[in-house]
């Protein structure tokens, strides 16, 4: 023991015998997030004690898990801060000892969010995860899988501006009308990892940013066939890869029923490979809850994203990281 005394919380948790979905997510997390990486990263632009005495600032190493914690579980700032008080196992990751550490209001919560946003370190958390997983033989380089996804924007007007969000906009899919914006990721076909990842209000066109999603080194894309005409842009000439995208479902219908007709089918469509597109999303918008936008901007949407998009790489890399570590 090392003579500090539990609260009732802590002692039940200390004491049970059967581990909570949390603490096993928790746990895994604690192990595939490279820390010192990211410390290192955050640490020139994070608050140092000052010589004039007043309070010193959390350790660093506390709030970037508080703000991890935050988007794995979709947290308000005043949620996150109510779920520290209430919650011993994401106190612990956190490095909280409730009975002689403070612990951190929504206020300074926000702010550490907008350090993050101000020195457009979402974008580096997401290279610095990259890197990580490349030293560890995960790299991202033969083919391409491209796609965006739609996430809402609060459509009310009842907040201070009285106006909706002037930086969203809304788009027809489906017959139905959507306001928010769009995610566009880049995935590695073979890993199905993200490697690209741009954000832009809903009413950009998917082929707008599509040249941003590749890394110049793979030798095929696939798309959906929302890009018909992607390899025809100016912005893609000069570029080496096989544009492998599918067909719009009229032209497919429209194929004769011939060895030759069924071969043109199945190279443009190739679902099975475009599919592992939608595991990222899958991650983002169900296991990470990020459906609607909780920030208004694309500035502070975009640093969010980035960092998701890290989140759900380690996510999806976990099981083979926790065999390397």
């Amino acid at each position: 023991m090392d003579g500090k005394q539990l609260g009732f919380g802590d002692y039940e948790q200390a004491t049970a015998k059967k581990r909570t979905k949390r603490e096993k997510f928790l746990a895994e997390m604690d192990k595939v997030v490279p820390w010192q990486a990211l410390i290192d990263l955050l640490e020139l632009h994070y608050p140092r004690s000052s010589s004039k005495g007043g309070r010193p600032p959390y350790p660093l190493a506390t709030m970037l898990r508080i703000h991890l914690m935050q988007q794995w579980y979709s947290l308000s700032d005043p949620g996150m801060e109510e779920a520290l008080i209430e919650v011993p196992t994401m106190r612990r990751f956190a490095g909280i000892d409730l009975i002689s550490d403070r612990i951190p209001d929504e206020t300074t919560i926000l702010a550490f969010r907008h350090l993050l946003e101000k020195h457009n370190l979402g974008e580096q958390i997401f290279e610095t995860v990259k890197a990580h997983l490349k030293k560890r033989r995960m790299a991202m380089k033969q083919g391409t899988i491209i796609d965006a996804t739609l996430i809402a924007a609060p459509s009310s007007t009842k907040n201070k501006a009285g106006e909706r969000d002037p930086e969203m906009h809304q788009t027809c899919k489906g017959k139905q009308w959507h306001f928010g914006m769009k995610v566009h990721i880049g995935v590695d076909k073979d890993t199905g990892l993200i490697h690209s990842v741009e954000t832009t209000a809903a009413n950009v066109h998917d082929l707008t940013p599509a040249v941003d999603l590749l890394h110049g080194e793979e030798v095929v894309v696939y798309a959906d066939a929302g890009y018909q005409g992607i390899e025809k842009g100016e912005e893609m000439e000069g570029k080496a890869a096989n544009f492998r995208v599918a067909m719009r479902p009229g032209k497919r219908r429209a194929l004769p029923d011939t060895p030759e007709g069924r071969l043109e089918n199945l190279v443009g469509a190739k679902a099975h490979i475009r599919a592992k597109v939608e595991h990222p999303f899958r991650v983002i918008k169900q296991q990470f809850g990020f459906q609607k936008t909780r920030l208004r901007g694309m500035t502070k949407n975009r640093c969010k994203v980035n960092v998701l998009a890290a989140l759900t790489n380690l996510f999806l890399a976990r099981h083979q990281l926790l065999l390397t570590s």
